[in-house]
């Protein structure tokens, strides 16, 4: 495979940063060179296109690139943009061979470059965000999709103890948790009034699945959120660790599997696009793979994490929203993300009716 399949130009690359954007290079360099082993300045920042959560940007220097992720500034919801946890996962996945960037070093002090910010590797690869994977052949799409099915089940498996991630998070009632979580932040983000939302958040809670294992989950496993090898169909590394806890593996699998009811429209959805055509595999294939790779015998119905999945993501985005209003977004996409709050309540609401809600 060639560059033709690196991600789109609009999403990909860095810009000057500006304005807020901006950080201390003097101030970042003296910290390199006192908590990142072996690193030499001098050094240059410029700041990634993408995102919504953390601002993450491309360090250069004499040593080598970095990746540095901070909190945005201003005001802050409570446990969100939790850059301290994206470190303590990562470090302690890399340390079993789970493909994820080496981390160097975590800074707590807010002088610095004015709110918490670490730094790791910047891994060699090629991101690729619109799902129909563009200019590929139907059998390396085919090889993509269950390569990243493989590092999700590989993810699940993580022997925690060994990972140091035994406390990473409570081990039981995850959904139940989850659904308060959502919950609160949005009403903590609330701008309006949702009648889909009100409907959700009165029938989630009573229907809750239960939980048989616990593992680490990512929170947002999709095919823009993962690094992949130049020239196989194989994941390099997987980013943005910003949702990541202790929870139900199956909650990290429905969400990826959201990708086959969602419109494509240039980004991650493949329910629209001629799927035997271009070589993408079907869900139930999708299921099939991961089940056999970790010893399930299926899912009863996945109508229910659907909907749990669509509504934790109308949470997550309403922060963007209020953050939008507030003036305090980190990309110039968050707007348009942010109008899409209501789509998402209403995609939820529909799952749920099909997994028994009246």
């Amino acid at each position: 495979m060639t560059d033709q399949l690196d991600a789109q130009a609009a999403f990909t690359g860095t810009v000057a940063p500006e304005g807020a954007d901006r950080l201390d290079e003097a101030a970042l360099t003296r910290w390199c060179e006192a908590n990142v082993a072996g690193f030499e300045g001098p050094l240059t920042v410029a700041k990634f296109k993408g995102g919504q959560s953390n601002p993450t940007y491309r360090i250069d220097s004499p040593s080598g690139p970095y990746v540095l992720r901070r909190k945005p500034l201003g005001k802050l919801l409570p446990s969100a943009h939790a850059v301290d946890r994206e470190f303590r996962v990562q470090s302690g996945l890399h340390s079993t061979g789970f493909p994820v960037p080496r981390q160097y070093g975590l800074c707590t002090d807010d002088s610095v470059l004015g709110s918490w910010f670490y730094v790791m590797g910047c891994v060699d690869g090629r991101s690729i965000w619109d799902g129909a994977m563009p200019g590929a052949t139907p059998e390396f799409r085919r090889a993509t999709y269950f390569a990243m099915v493989d590092t999700l089940a590989q993810l699940h498996q993580v022997d925690l103890e060994a990972a140091g991630l035994s406390t990473y998070g409570k081990p039981g009632n995850y959904f139940g948790r989850q659904v308060e979580r959502w919950t609160s932040q949005y009403r903590l983000a609330e701008t309006e009034t949702m009648p889909d939302m009100e409907r959700l958040i009165a029938w989630l809670p009573s229907t809750l699945p239960t939980q048989d294992r616990t593992s680490v989950v990512h929170g947002d496993y999709r095919i823009d959120n993962l690094i992949f090898a130049r020239n196989e169909a194989r994941v390099a590394a997987v980013l943005d660790w910003e949702l990541s806890t202790l929870g139900d593996p199956l909650a990290d699998f429905t969400y990826f599997c959201m990708a086959w009811v969602t419109d494509n429209a240039g980004r991650s959805g493949v329910q629209d696009v001629d799927r035997k055509a271009l070589g993408i595999p079907e869900l139930d294939e999708v299921v099939a793979r991961y089940c056999a790779k970790t010893g399930r015998e299926g899912i009863s119905d996945i109508n229910w994490y659907l909907a749990f999945n669509f509504f934790r993501l109308a949470g997550i985005i309403q922060g963007i929203k209020k953050r939008v209003i507030e003036g305090t977004a980190s990309s110039a996409h968050a707007k348009a993300m942010s109008e899409r709050v209501a789509p998402l309540a209403e995609a939820a609401w529909s799952f749920a009716v099909k997994a028994g809600a009246r």
